[in-house]
Protein backbone atom coordinates (compact mmCIF):
# COMPACT_ATOMS: atom_id res chain seq x y z
CA UNK A 1 0.00 0.00 0.00
CA UNK A 2 3.19 2.23 0.94
CA UNK A 3 4.54 1.90 -2.37
CA UNK A 4 1.34 2.35 -4.46
CA UNK A 5 0.97 5.92 -2.70
CA UNK A 6 3.87 6.30 -3.41
CA UNK A 7 4.21 6.03 -7.01
CA UNK A 8 0.49 8.28 -7.08
CA UNK A 9 2.66 10.85 -5.11
CA UNK A 10 5.72 10.52 -7.80
CA UNK A 11 3.36 10.96 -10.99
CA UNK A 12 1.05 13.71 -9.49
CA UNK A 13 4.08 15.51 -8.81
CA UNK A 14 5.37 15.36 -12.38
CA UNK A 15 2.17 15.74 -13.87
CA UNK A 16 1.90 19.40 -12.13
CA UNK A 17 5.05 20.26 -12.91
CA UNK A 18 4.70 19.30 -16.94
CA UNK A 19 1.61 21.76 -16.54
CA UNK A 20 3.08 24.78 -14.69
CA UNK A 21 5.91 24.56 -17.93
CA UNK A 22 3.25 24.45 -20.34
CA UNK A 23 1.76 27.39 -18.34
CA UNK A 24 4.64 29.62 -18.35
CA UNK A 25 5.01 28.84 -22.24
CA UNK A 26 1.84 29.58 -23.52
CA UNK A 27 1.94 33.22 -21.10
CA UNK A 28 5.66 34.12 -22.61
CA UNK A 29 3.72 33.45 -26.10
CA UNK A 30 1.30 35.50 -25.33
CA UNK A 31 3.57 38.34 -24.23
CA UNK A 32 5.60 38.08 -26.99
CA UNK A 33 2.56 38.43 -29.81
CA UNK A 34 2.51 41.61 -31.85
CA UNK A 35 0.10 44.30 -30.49
CA UNK A 36 -3.59 44.75 -32.19
CA UNK A 37 -3.49 47.30 -35.08
CA UNK A 38 -5.16 50.32 -33.95
CA UNK A 39 -8.88 50.42 -35.22
CA UNK A 40 -9.23 52.93 -38.17
CA UNK A 41 -12.37 54.92 -37.83
CA UNK A 42 -14.69 55.51 -40.56
CA UNK A 43 -18.00 56.89 -42.19
CA UNK A 44 -20.42 55.31 -43.88
CA UNK A 45 -20.60 55.31 -47.52
CA UNK A 46 -22.35 59.02 -49.33
CA UNK A 47 -24.20 58.86 -52.38
CA UNK A 48 -24.78 61.85 -55.27
CA UNK A 49 -27.96 63.40 -54.77
CA UNK A 50 -30.57 62.62 -57.35
CA UNK A 51 -30.22 64.96 -60.34
CA UNK A 52 -26.53 66.18 -58.35
CA UNK A 53 -22.77 65.04 -58.66
CA UNK A 54 -20.30 63.93 -55.37
CA UNK A 55 -16.63 65.11 -54.92
CA UNK A 56 -14.82 63.09 -52.86
CA UNK A 57 -14.06 58.76 -52.01
CA UNK A 58 -12.52 58.64 -49.04
CA UNK A 59 -14.39 58.09 -45.85
CA UNK A 60 -11.40 58.55 -42.81
CA UNK A 61 -11.96 60.94 -40.06
CA UNK A 62 -11.19 64.80 -40.94
CA UNK A 63 -11.70 64.29 -44.32
CA UNK A 64 -14.64 65.84 -47.04
CA UNK A 65 -17.54 65.18 -49.39
CA UNK A 66 -18.52 67.94 -51.55
CA UNK A 67 -22.01 68.57 -53.36
CA UNK A 68 -23.52 70.31 -56.31
CA UNK A 69 -26.23 69.84 -58.62
CA UNK A 70 -26.68 69.72 -61.83
CA UNK A 71 -27.93 72.98 -64.23
CA UNK A 72 -31.38 73.75 -63.89
CA UNK A 73 -31.32 72.69 -59.91
CA UNK A 74 -30.35 74.34 -56.57
CA UNK A 75 -28.94 72.32 -53.98
CA UNK A 76 -30.89 72.23 -50.84
CA UNK A 77 -29.00 71.13 -47.58
CA UNK A 78 -25.14 71.33 -46.80
CA UNK A 79 -22.63 71.50 -49.39
CA UNK A 80 -20.03 69.67 -47.73
CA UNK A 81 -20.04 66.94 -45.06
CA UNK A 82 -17.12 66.09 -42.37
CA UNK A 83 -16.32 63.00 -41.01
CA UNK A 84 -16.25 63.05 -37.39
CA UNK A 85 -14.15 60.92 -34.67
CA UNK A 86 -17.44 59.35 -33.82
CA UNK A 87 -17.71 57.74 -37.39
CA UNK A 88 -20.74 60.23 -38.41
CA UNK A 89 -20.89 62.69 -40.92
CA UNK A 90 -21.54 66.42 -40.06
CA UNK A 91 -24.89 67.39 -41.61
CA UNK A 92 -27.63 65.92 -43.56
CA UNK A 93 -28.11 64.58 -46.71
CA UNK A 94 -28.62 67.21 -49.28
CA UNK A 95 -31.16 67.42 -52.00
CA UNK A 96 -31.08 68.50 -55.84
CA UNK A 97 -34.16 70.73 -55.87
CA UNK A 98 -36.10 71.57 -59.47
CA UNK A 99 -35.41 75.39 -60.50
CA UNK A 100 -37.76 77.61 -62.56
CA UNK A 101 -35.86 77.73 -66.14
CA UNK A 102 -38.30 80.58 -66.99
CA UNK A 103 -37.64 82.57 -64.45
CA UNK A 104 -34.04 83.95 -66.04
CA UNK A 105 -36.45 85.19 -69.07
CA UNK A 106 -34.03 83.16 -71.56
CA UNK A 107 -36.88 83.73 -74.56
CA UNK A 108 -35.92 86.54 -76.37
CA UNK A 109 -37.67 89.11 -78.71
CA UNK A 110 -40.87 88.52 -77.39
CA UNK A 111 -41.08 84.69 -77.13
CA UNK A 112 -42.82 83.21 -74.28
CA UNK A 113 -41.43 80.85 -72.02
CA UNK A 114 -43.33 76.99 -70.91
CA UNK A 115 -42.11 74.39 -68.13
CA UNK A 116 -40.84 71.33 -69.06
CA UNK A 117 -39.38 68.28 -67.15
CA UNK A 118 -35.98 69.40 -66.57
CA UNK A 119 -36.14 72.17 -69.52
CA UNK A 120 -38.12 74.87 -71.17
CA UNK A 121 -39.50 75.62 -74.31
CA UNK A 122 -39.95 78.95 -76.41
CA UNK A 123 -42.34 80.26 -77.95
CA UNK A 124 -41.54 82.09 -80.56
CA UNK A 125 -43.72 84.98 -82.61
CA UNK A 126 -44.13 85.30 -85.71
CA UNK A 127 -40.87 86.05 -88.06
CA UNK A 128 -38.17 85.37 -85.04
CA UNK A 129 -37.25 81.62 -84.97
CA UNK A 130 -34.24 79.40 -82.71
CA UNK A 131 -34.23 77.48 -79.23
CA UNK A 132 -34.24 81.44 -77.62
CA UNK A 133 -36.64 83.31 -80.19
CA UNK A 134 -32.93 84.75 -81.25
CA UNK A 135 -32.83 84.70 -85.20
CA UNK A 136 -34.92 86.36 -87.40
CA UNK A 137 -36.85 84.43 -89.78
CA UNK A 138 -36.35 85.75 -93.75
CA UNK A 139 -39.71 86.45 -95.93
CA UNK A 140 -37.25 85.23 -98.57
CA UNK A 141 -35.77 81.69 -98.87
CA UNK A 142 -31.80 82.34 -97.42
CA UNK A 143 -29.69 83.49 -100.60
CA UNK A 144 -26.74 80.89 -101.35
CA UNK A 145 -25.56 83.25 -103.61
CA UNK A 146 -24.85 86.71 -104.01
CA UNK A 147 -27.07 88.44 -106.77
CA UNK A 148 -27.00 92.06 -106.29
CA UNK A 149 -23.51 93.06 -106.19
CA UNK A 150 -21.16 93.45 -109.81
CA UNK A 151 -17.94 92.73 -107.83
CA UNK A 152 -19.54 88.79 -107.46
CA UNK A 153 -20.55 88.42 -111.21
CA UNK A 154 -18.58 87.40 -113.63
CA UNK A 155 -19.29 86.67 -117.49
CA UNK A 156 -19.31 82.42 -118.20
CA UNK A 157 -16.58 81.30 -120.32
CA UNK A 158 -18.57 80.01 -124.00
CA UNK A 159 -17.40 78.00 -126.72
CA UNK A 160 -19.08 76.97 -130.09
CA UNK A 161 -18.89 72.63 -129.91
CA UNK A 162 -20.35 71.61 -133.19
CA UNK A 163 -23.10 74.32 -133.67
CA UNK A 164 -23.98 74.26 -129.85
CA UNK A 165 -22.97 76.81 -127.34
CA UNK A 166 -21.14 75.24 -124.01
CA UNK A 167 -20.96 77.93 -121.23
CA UNK A 168 -19.23 76.81 -117.67
CA UNK A 169 -18.19 78.79 -114.67
CA UNK A 170 -14.76 79.49 -112.42
CA UNK A 171 -14.87 77.41 -108.78
CA UNK A 172 -16.96 79.48 -106.54
CA UNK A 173 -19.38 80.38 -109.07
CA UNK A 174 -22.95 78.94 -110.38
CA UNK A 175 -24.52 79.68 -113.58
CA UNK A 176 -27.77 81.81 -113.57
CA UNK A 177 -30.44 83.02 -116.15
CA UNK A 178 -30.98 82.28 -119.57
CA UNK A 179 -28.98 80.28 -122.04
CA UNK A 180 -28.67 83.22 -124.06
CA UNK A 181 -27.81 85.28 -121.11
CA UNK A 182 -26.26 83.79 -118.66
CA UNK A 183 -24.03 85.10 -115.87
CA UNK A 184 -21.94 83.25 -113.24
CA UNK A 185 -23.15 84.74 -109.54
CA UNK A 186 -20.66 83.49 -106.78
CA UNK A 187 -21.55 81.19 -104.40
CA UNK A 188 -21.72 81.94 -100.62
CA UNK A 189 -19.55 79.20 -99.11
CA UNK A 190 -20.52 80.52 -95.57
CA UNK A 191 -24.46 80.42 -96.07
CA UNK A 192 -24.46 76.78 -98.12
CA UNK A 193 -22.46 75.24 -94.96
CA UNK A 194 -24.97 76.94 -92.82
CA UNK A 195 -27.80 75.53 -94.64
CA UNK A 196 -26.37 71.59 -95.58
CA UNK A 197 -25.58 71.56 -91.82
CA UNK A 198 -21.75 71.00 -92.29
CA UNK A 199 -19.13 71.21 -89.86
CA UNK A 200 -18.08 74.63 -89.52
CA UNK A 201 -15.89 76.34 -92.00
CA UNK A 202 -14.05 78.26 -89.33
CA UNK A 203 -13.45 78.64 -85.68
CA UNK A 204 -14.89 81.59 -85.29
CA UNK A 205 -16.35 84.14 -88.89
CA UNK A 206 -16.69 83.37 -92.32
CA UNK A 207 -16.40 86.24 -94.51
CA UNK A 208 -17.56 85.43 -97.79
CA UNK A 209 -15.12 86.77 -101.13
CA UNK A 210 -15.70 86.51 -104.95
CA UNK A 211 -15.38 82.83 -105.79
CA UNK A 212 -14.37 81.72 -102.19
CA UNK A 213 -14.28 82.74 -98.59
CA UNK A 214 -12.08 83.60 -95.64
CA UNK A 215 -12.00 83.36 -91.89
CA UNK A 216 -11.63 85.96 -89.53
CA UNK A 217 -11.05 85.96 -85.65
CA UNK A 218 -12.16 88.55 -82.90
CA UNK A 219 -10.24 90.99 -81.50
CA UNK A 220 -6.72 90.02 -79.83
CA UNK A 221 -6.62 86.50 -81.81
CA UNK A 222 -4.66 86.29 -84.93
CA UNK A 223 -5.69 83.56 -87.88
CA UNK A 224 -3.57 80.07 -87.97
CA UNK A 225 -1.54 78.37 -90.71
CA UNK A 226 -4.96 76.09 -91.73
CA UNK A 227 -6.46 79.67 -92.61
CA UNK A 228 -9.63 78.28 -90.26
CA UNK A 229 -8.33 78.51 -86.63
CA UNK A 230 -7.88 81.33 -84.12
CA UNK A 231 -5.08 81.75 -81.63
CA UNK A 232 -4.85 84.52 -78.69
CA UNK A 233 -2.19 86.99 -79.35
CA UNK A 234 -0.14 87.63 -75.74
CA UNK A 235 -0.20 90.96 -75.69
CA UNK A 236 2.06 90.61 -72.70
CA UNK A 237 4.49 88.41 -74.26
CA UNK A 238 4.83 91.33 -77.11
CA UNK A 239 4.91 94.24 -74.96
CA UNK A 240 1.67 95.33 -77.25
CA UNK A 241 0.11 96.53 -73.92
CA UNK A 242 -0.12 99.57 -71.89
CA UNK A 243 -0.07 98.18 -68.49
CA UNK A 244 2.21 101.52 -66.63
CA UNK A 245 5.29 100.79 -64.07
CA UNK A 246 4.46 99.12 -61.00
CA UNK A 247 1.33 97.14 -62.66
CA UNK A 248 1.77 93.87 -64.18
CA UNK A 249 -0.43 92.39 -67.47
CA UNK A 250 -2.09 89.66 -67.48
CA UNK A 251 -3.05 88.15 -70.71
CA UNK A 252 -6.56 86.76 -71.18
CA UNK A 253 -8.60 86.49 -74.03
CA UNK A 254 -9.33 89.09 -76.41
CA UNK A 255 -7.28 91.43 -74.64
CA UNK A 256 -4.73 91.81 -71.51
CA UNK A 257 -5.22 93.11 -67.43
CA UNK A 258 -3.28 95.37 -65.91
CA UNK A 259 -3.36 94.21 -62.66
CA UNK A 260 -1.38 95.86 -58.96
CA UNK A 261 -2.77 93.54 -56.08
CA UNK A 262 -2.71 95.09 -52.92
CA UNK A 263 -2.12 93.62 -49.28
CA UNK A 264 -4.80 93.62 -46.95
CA UNK A 265 -5.20 96.52 -44.70
CA UNK A 266 -3.85 96.53 -41.01
CA UNK A 267 -6.31 96.05 -38.51
CA UNK A 268 -5.62 95.94 -34.57
CA UNK A 269 -2.41 93.95 -34.26
CA UNK A 270 -2.55 92.22 -38.04
CA UNK A 271 -0.37 94.22 -40.94
CA UNK A 272 0.89 92.78 -44.32
CA UNK A 273 4.04 93.52 -46.31
CA UNK A 274 4.12 92.73 -49.92
CA UNK A 275 6.86 90.06 -50.37
CA UNK A 276 6.58 90.14 -54.14
CA UNK A 277 4.39 91.04 -56.92
CA UNK A 278 1.65 88.24 -55.85
CA UNK A 279 2.59 87.91 -52.26
CA UNK A 280 1.70 89.19 -48.92
CA UNK A 281 3.16 87.89 -45.60
CA UNK A 282 1.97 89.02 -42.57
CA UNK A 283 4.24 90.48 -39.64
CA UNK A 284 5.43 89.14 -36.52
CA UNK A 285 2.19 89.06 -33.99
CA UNK A 286 2.54 89.92 -30.25
CA UNK A 287 2.60 86.83 -28.21
CA UNK A 288 -0.83 87.98 -26.48
CA UNK A 289 -2.46 88.43 -29.80
CA UNK A 290 -4.71 85.57 -30.57
CA UNK A 291 -6.28 87.40 -33.26
CA UNK A 292 -3.01 88.10 -35.07
CA UNK A 293 -2.03 84.21 -34.79
CA UNK A 294 -5.46 83.41 -36.33
CA UNK A 295 -5.30 85.79 -39.02
CA UNK A 296 -3.56 84.31 -42.40
CA UNK A 297 0.24 84.10 -42.79
CA UNK A 298 0.29 84.64 -46.16
CA UNK A 299 -1.76 86.02 -49.09
CA UNK A 300 -1.29 84.96 -52.49
CA UNK A 301 -2.83 86.08 -56.18
CA UNK A 302 -3.47 83.99 -58.98
CA UNK A 303 -4.69 84.76 -62.55
CA UNK A 304 -6.36 82.59 -64.82
CA UNK A 305 -7.59 83.01 -68.40
CA UNK A 306 -10.35 80.35 -69.06
CA UNK A 307 -12.42 80.20 -72.46
CA UNK A 308 -16.27 79.82 -72.54
CA UNK A 309 -17.85 76.42 -71.58
CA UNK A 310 -15.11 74.26 -70.61
CA UNK A 311 -16.07 70.23 -69.94
CA UNK A 312 -16.54 69.89 -66.14
CA UNK A 313 -15.07 68.91 -63.69
CA UNK A 314 -11.76 70.11 -64.11
CA UNK A 315 -9.37 71.26 -62.04
CA UNK A 316 -8.27 75.01 -62.24
CA UNK A 317 -5.81 75.23 -58.88
CA UNK A 318 -3.63 73.28 -56.02
CA UNK A 319 -2.25 74.82 -52.90
CA UNK A 320 -0.03 72.83 -51.12
CA UNK A 321 2.33 72.67 -48.32
CA UNK A 322 5.68 72.13 -46.99
CA UNK A 323 7.95 72.15 -44.09
CA UNK A 324 10.86 74.01 -43.56
CA UNK A 325 14.23 72.69 -42.87
CA UNK A 326 14.76 70.79 -39.40
CA UNK A 327 11.02 72.01 -37.99
CA UNK A 328 8.28 69.52 -38.30
CA UNK A 329 5.60 69.82 -40.66
CA UNK A 330 1.78 69.87 -40.17
CA UNK A 331 0.16 66.58 -39.91
CA UNK A 332 -3.07 67.51 -40.73
CA UNK A 333 -4.62 70.11 -43.31
CA UNK A 334 -8.06 72.22 -43.86
CA UNK A 335 -9.23 73.05 -46.89
CA UNK A 336 -12.27 75.89 -48.30
CA UNK A 337 -13.80 78.62 -50.51
CA UNK A 338 -13.63 81.60 -47.94
CA UNK A 339 -14.54 84.15 -50.39
CA UNK A 340 -15.09 85.76 -53.64
CA UNK A 341 -18.31 86.45 -55.95
CA UNK A 342 -18.63 82.48 -57.50
CA UNK A 343 -22.15 81.43 -57.31
CA UNK A 344 -21.15 77.20 -56.70
CA UNK A 345 -18.95 76.83 -60.01
CA UNK A 346 -16.30 75.91 -57.64
CA UNK A 347 -15.57 73.29 -55.22
CA UNK A 348 -12.54 72.55 -52.87
CA UNK A 349 -11.46 69.32 -52.48
CA UNK A 350 -8.29 67.34 -50.55
CA UNK A 351 -6.75 65.64 -53.14
CA UNK A 352 -4.13 64.16 -51.04
CA UNK A 353 -2.69 64.30 -47.58
CA UNK A 354 -0.81 67.21 -48.29
CA UNK A 355 -2.49 69.15 -51.44
CA UNK A 356 -5.95 70.28 -51.68
CA UNK A 357 -7.38 71.68 -55.42
CA UNK A 358 -9.92 73.81 -56.74
CA UNK A 359 -11.86 72.26 -59.44
CA UNK A 360 -14.65 73.76 -61.72
CA UNK A 361 -17.88 72.06 -61.44
CA UNK A 362 -19.90 74.44 -63.37
CA UNK A 363 -19.21 75.29 -67.27
CA UNK A 364 -18.55 79.33 -67.48
CA UNK A 365 -19.62 81.89 -69.70
CA UNK A 366 -17.88 84.81 -70.75
CA UNK A 367 -17.00 87.66 -70.53
CA UNK A 368 -17.00 88.02 -67.06
CA UNK A 369 -14.78 87.78 -64.01
CA UNK A 370 -15.31 85.61 -61.16
CA UNK A 371 -12.89 85.64 -58.24
CA UNK A 372 -12.50 82.85 -55.61
CA UNK A 373 -10.69 83.09 -52.20
CA UNK A 374 -9.45 79.60 -50.65
CA UNK A 375 -8.05 79.21 -47.13
CA UNK A 376 -5.17 76.19 -46.21
CA UNK A 377 -5.35 75.61 -42.30
CA UNK A 378 -2.38 74.05 -40.37
CA UNK A 379 -2.74 71.77 -37.63
CA UNK A 380 0.03 69.93 -35.70
CA UNK A 381 -1.68 67.40 -33.32
CA UNK A 382 -4.93 68.64 -33.68
CA UNK A 383 -3.64 72.27 -32.93
CA UNK A 384 -4.07 74.95 -35.33
CA UNK A 385 -0.90 76.58 -36.91
CA UNK A 386 -1.32 78.97 -39.58
CA UNK A 387 -3.41 79.78 -42.13
CA UNK A 388 -2.46 80.66 -45.89
CA UNK A 389 -4.95 82.43 -48.59
CA UNK A 390 -4.90 82.33 -51.94
CA UNK A 391 -6.99 84.82 -54.11
CA UNK A 392 -7.89 83.18 -57.69
CA UNK A 393 -9.01 85.69 -60.15
CA UNK A 394 -10.72 83.85 -63.05
CA UNK A 395 -11.27 86.05 -66.73
CA UNK A 396 -13.58 83.84 -69.09
CA UNK A 397 -13.54 85.08 -72.77
CA UNK A 398 -16.60 85.34 -74.52
CA UNK A 399 -15.34 82.52 -76.94
CA UNK A 400 -14.83 79.48 -76.90
CA UNK A 401 -11.37 78.90 -77.97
Amino acid sequence: MEKLLKGQEIRFTEGLRIMKTKLAALQTSVSKSPAAEPYTVTCPSLEAPQYGRKFGSKYFVDHEVHFTCNPGYQLVGPSTRVCQENGIWTGANPVCKDISECSSNPCQNGGTCSEGVNHYRCSCPQNWSGSHCQHQVLTAPPEWSVMNDPGFSRKPRCAKIDQTQHCSCDAGFHMSGTSDNSICQDVNECEVYKLDGAPRLCMHACVNIPGSYRCSCPAGYKILGDGRSCEDIDECLVLQHNCTRGTTCINTGEGFQCVNPECPKAHGNVSYVKTSPFQCERNPCPMDSRSCHLAPKTVSFHYLSLPSNLKTPLTLFRMATAAAPGRPGPDSLRFGIVGGNSKGQFVMQRSDRQTGELILVQSLYGPQIIEVDMDMSEYLDRTFQAKHVSKVTVFVSPNEF
